[in-house]
């Protein structure tokens, strides 16, 4: 199995990272254009990226404000059954973020491209905690 990964670090408190990126408020803001349901263990979201692009996960980790994991259950075929994570750690005054995108049965072309879109969206994630910056879903690849 292959997996995506990026390290990278917030000057912001872990509070601040978990909660953007475990509410559908905070995802809203950096990665989906629509996103519904409960931040609780065991409890799905609704992830809408656009017409034909409505993805339901489940939450199968979440211990606040250190890790929180999505598992897609109904979304494009490659991402059936992979997993979307983070690990958060305080250093210092800032936050360390380990990611991981996990389960791809190879490193399809799909895979390579979902490697660049998670570098994107990561980075709109760091503007939106550190700045409050929130880019238009729909402008989102122009930033």
């Amino acid at each position: 199995m292959e997996t995506v990964f990026h390290s990278f670090f917030f000057i912001s408190p872990s509070k601040d990272v978990f909660e953007a990126i475990s509410t559908p408020d905070g995802l809203n803001s950096w990665w989906s254009k629509t996103c519904a349901g409960n931040a609780a263990l065991g409890e799905e979201y609704q992830m809408g990226f656009g017409p034909g692009y409505d993805d339901w996960c489940a939450v199968i980790s979440k211990y606040s404000p250190r890790e929180f994991e999505l598992t897609f259950e109904n979304a494009m075929e490659d991402w059936i059954g992979t997993r979307v994570g983070f690990v958060l750690t305080d250093k210092n005054d800032a936050t360390n973020v380990e990611f991981y995108h996990s389960g791809w049965s190879s490193q399809s072309e799909h895979f390579k491209i979902s490697s660049y879109c998670w570098a994107m969206c990561l980075r709109l994630l760091r503007r939106f905690v550190e700045l409050g910056e929130v880019v238009e879903f729909d402008n989102r690849n122009d930033v």
